[in-house]
């Protein structure tokens, strides 16, 4: 075992930039106090080791604390992939008779391409339809417990539209709808090929063009010849993915109560497959974007206020550097100033997520090492990862999310600032190799240089032409980055506009365990494209099938959640103008009946449901900023001092 270093002094120079910088360029439960250490013989079973005492400083592996029982989280796990392991399932069984004869595999897939939902739902077991059922209900009754009722209350107060809204949705949550009208996509003509149930049936009838119509061209990162998907626009967009599935519907429900509507409240949904750079390109997003709030301002006489979840919290970050930038948006340096009041960080992942990670290394996650094996078996059988991980490359908008900041955020070989005492292993070995068979544990610096050295050229190029992953260390680099937009996308490497009067407020969920790092292992097929996989055969009190967990909302880590509202944006070199940044954490105590987690939920999507995040978001929006009062329950204020990141 080795001893815990302190952490590093701060770094002043480019020469502690990660390496990954330099070279080129979506749930389980485990006890949070407890994690192991793999013994590196031939055993894969994990071996606890008894931790020597905090004042002797051993590095460690842990998940922290969290609010949640076990019992209560097993069923947010299952309410989670219930719709993972029952298409799985079908899709599993549906194969698996095929395969049984050779001979009718042709009139399957016939059979398959004419199946409509309804016919699907005909012979699915009638367990599972009851299942589905009494989740759509409890889902009902979750939509309708505070419908309304937040926004209501507070119009009792006077609260009223003030600042006309502009919401920036997370990845993934955009539907995305088929204009094309060559022949392979006239049967999809306006269809939602994503975040519907037109989604599922073309994945199960028609596997191949569903693939070729989602996947970008992986040279140009735009659209495939012949194949032309669009985000879906207006709210329809973003409140529900599937029906009975919200997810800005109750924000919009709250919004409405005190008078919003849609000449004053406006989705700017996007593409999130494309690289930010290429929302421009192909659908002149930004454009649209500035014109839309140059016209809100001008029709409503008041600045904008910026709401934004996930990935849209980059998005966001990006067009502040974008509008004012000469030769892009060329609103110049005090366009972000005059155009908008107030940008609301929903569950931002500034940093990015661990978990994107193994999505497009492995075209792995939690959700999908954990499913049970009919749905292993299922899934495997029908995309697998291989083709998993293809399609994850394929989408350059996702890697937008690969972790930033390198091992000055997210730890080295023997040490990470969101460790605690009493861990085995640090969590700054971000890739672990349970025996010596494979190479040496990874940072996440070597683990991203480690997938762009194991990938084909095309998927290299997009990562490296689009996104940086490192830190700008001194003043004169932050303002050389001014000018390379690759760098836009990191707030690590490029500073906040000059807005003095501009208000930030961070908020997000804290005490759900979430992925930090993994077990992997490399892969023996000498015909597969994959370098390593998760190792689902490490389980124990510090892994569940080879993914341990660190503190978060359940997929992004309080790293990249936290760290620039509570000090990356109070360095002068990040926040040149001092914009006042407000943090409230929202702690995660779900509803042990509620498959949603009801309405003290913290989870990645589903706080967006939750009635105080509501009321958090009209106070701002309604000109009631100043009263919010900032609330931690993490120790976020503890780990960013750890992280060794100084102003100049």
């Amino acid at each position: 075992m080795s001893r815990r270093k302190e952490p590093p002094p701060a770094a002043k120079t480019d020469d502690c930039e990660p390496s990954v910088a330099t070279t080129t360029g979506a749930t389980v439960v485990l006890n949070p106090e407890i994690a192991v250490v793999v013994d590196t013989s031939a055993s894969n079973t994990p071996t606890a080791v008894s931790p020597t005492s905090p004042a002797e400083s051993t590095t460690s592996d842990h998940a922290p604390t969290s609010s949640s029982s076990k019992t209560p989280h097993k069923r947010q796990k299952k309410r989670s992939m219930w719709l993972i392991f029952t298409a799985g399932g079908i899709i599993g069984l549906l194969l698996a008779g095929m395969a049984a004869k050779h001979q009718d595999i042709d009139i399957g897939l016939d059979i398959l391409r004419e199946l409509k939902i309804d016919s699907i739902i005909d012979v699915i077991p009638a367990g599972i339809l009851k299942e589905a059922s009494d989740i759509s209900q409890r889902e009902k009754d979750a939509v309708n417990y505070d419908a309304f009722s937040i926004g209501l209350a507070l119009k009792a107060q006077g609260f009223g539209v003030r600042h006309p809204v502009v919401m920036m949705p997370g990845v993934i949550s955009t539907g995305l709808e088929s204009w094309g009208t060559e022949e392979k996509s006239r049967p999809y003509f306006r269809k939602r090929l994503w975040g519907s149930w037109s989604m599922l049936r073309a994945m199960i009838t028609d596997r191949p063009g569903w693939k070729q119509h989602i996947m970008l061209d992986k040279i140009t990162g735009l659209d495939p010849p012949g194949i032309k998907l669009r985000a879906a626009m207006g709210f329809d967009a973003t409140d529900f993915f599937v029906t009975g599935y919200w997810i800005w519907s109750k924000i919009l429900e709250n919004m409405a109560s005190i008078g919003y509507d849609p000449t004053s409240a406006y989705t700017a949904s996007y593409d999130w497959r494309l690289a930010y750079s290429n929302l421009e390109v192909r659908d002149a997003y930004f454009s649209r974007l500035k014109n839309h709030i140059e016209n809100a301002k001008k029709l409503s006489g008041t600045k904008v206020a910026l709401v934004s979840h996930s990935m849209g919290s980059q998005v966001a970050h990006y067009f502040f550097k974008w509008v004012e930038a000469e030769g892009f948006g060329d609103g110049g340096p005090s366009w972000v100033d005059d155009h908008i009041d107030s940008f609301i960080n929903i569950s931002g992942c500034m940093l990015g997520a661990i978990k994107g990670l193994p999505a497009v290394l492995s075209g792995e996650m939690r959700d999908t090492v954990q499913l049970n094996p009919v749905a292993v078996y299922g899934l495997e059988k029908f995309f697998g990862k291989e083709e998993r991980a293809e399609i994850m490359r394929a989408m350059p908008g996702i890697s937008s999310m690969l972790p930033k900041g390198g091992n000055l955020i997210w730890g080295n070989q023997t040490w990470a600032p969101d460790d605690v005492p009493g861990q085995f292993e640090t969590f700054g070995t971000t890739l672990k190799f349970a025996t010596q068979t494979g190479p040496h544990n990874m940072t996440v610096s070597e683990s991203l240089g480690f997938l762009l050295n194991t990938s084909d050229d095309w998927y290299k190029d997009q990562v490296t032409r689009n996104y940086s992953h490192g830190v700008a260390l001194t003043r004169k680099e932050i303002e050389e980055n001014e000018r390379i937009p690759n760098k836009w996308v990191n707030p690590l490497e490029s500073r906040l506009p000059y807005a003095p009067n501009l208000k930030i407020y961070c908020f997000y969920g804290v005490g759900k365990p979430t992925e930090r790092s993994y077990y992997v292992k490399p892969v023996e097929d000498p015909t597969s494209k994959l370098s390593v996989v998760i190792d689902a055969s490490i389980n124990g009190p510090g892994s569940d099938h080879g993914v341990i967990l660190g503190e978060g909302d359940g997929t992004v880590p309080i790293l990249s959640s936290g760290y620039m509202c509570s000090k990356g944006w109070k360095l002068k070199r990040y926040n040149p103008a001092g914009v006042k940044i407000k943090t409230v954490e929202l702690p995660h105590e779900p509803d042990r009946f509620d498959i949603r987690g009801g309405p003290t939920t913290a989870d990645h999507v589903d706080i967006l449901g939750r009635p105080d995040l509501s009321e958090l978001i009209l106070k701002v929006v309604a000109g009631h900023g100043d009263d919010i009062e900032e609330a931690y329950h993490s120790d976020i204020l503890g780990i960013v001092e750890r992280v060794p990141i100084q102003d100049d």
